[in-house]
C-alpha cells in the first residue's frame, strides 16, 4: 500500500535508474544512501514506511538494500518494478567491480592498499551507526515502543558483537521475541 504522503517513481525506467544511481554512491554498503535518498529526497517512502520494509529486507536471505529494492520496486509497478529495481542495483556495480578487480590485481599485496580498505570499512560503519540514530525517532511509532526496541537491540548487539554467536541465533530468537511481542500489542 503506497502511503498518500509519498510521491511515486514516474516508471520503471526512473526506479531502475534511481537505483542504479543509488548503488554507485557507495562502497561496503548503501543503506545510508537508500534512506536519505528513498525517504528525505525522493519521498517514495516515509520514515515508518522505510523500517518496516528495511526490517523485512534484512530477514531475506541476500543483501539487504537489493532485497529493499525488491520491495520498493515491487510496491509501485509489481513484479516489471521489482526487476527494474533489482537490475538498477546490480548491473552498474557488477561492471565496476569486475573493472576494480582486473585493476586490483597487481597491486593487492601492498600494505597501502590494505589500509586503505580497511579505513573504508570503518566509513562504512560509520555511515550505518549514523542512519540508525537518525532513525531512532521513528521507533515513536513503533508498537514495541522506544525501550523494548532498545532493550531488543542491546540483546542483538550483545549476542553478536560480545558473544560472537552467529546471527542466525539472534535473529530468529530476539527476532521472533520481537514479533511476537509487537503482534500481540496489535492485537490488543
Amino acid at each position: 500500500m503506497v502511503n498518500s504522503l509519498t510521491s511515486c517513481p514516474k516508471n520503471c525506467l526512473d526506479l531502475f535508474l534511481s537505483f542504479t544511481l543509488l548503488s554507485l554512491q557507495g562502497f561496503g554498503g548503501v543503506m545510508a544512501v537508500v534512506q536519505r535518498e528513498l525517504v528525505e529526497r525522493k519521498r517514495w517512502l516515509t520514515r515508518e514506511e522505510f523500517i518496516e520494509d528495511w526490517a523485512i529486507a534484512q530477514t531475506l536471505p541476500g543483501p539487504n538494500v537489493v532485497n529493499l529494492s525488491v520491495i520498493v520496486g515491487n510496491r509501485y509497478f509489481g513484479a516489471s518494478g521489482a526487476l527494474a529495481a533489482f537490475a538498477g542495483m546490480l548491473i552498474a556495480p557488477l561492471l565496476l567491480i569486475l573493472g576494480i578487480a582486473i585493476l586490483y590485481a597487481p597491486f593487492a599485496d601492498q600494505p597501502q592498499v590494505g589500509g586503505a580498505l580497511k579505513g573504508m570499512g570503518a566509513v562504512a560503519a560509520g555511515l550505518i551507526l549514523a542512519t540508525g540514530i537518525r532513525l531512532m525517532g521513528a521507533l515513536r511509532n513503533n508498537p514495541l515502543g522506544m525501550k523494548l526496541c532498545l532493550l531488543l537491540t542491546a540483546a542483538c548487539f550483545i549476542a553478536v558483537a560480545l558473544l560472537r554467536l552467529p546471527l542466525i541465533y539472534p535473529l530468529f530468537s530476539i527476532g521472533l521475541l520481537g514479533s511476537l511481542l509487537a503482534y500481540a500489542r496489535l492485537k490488543s
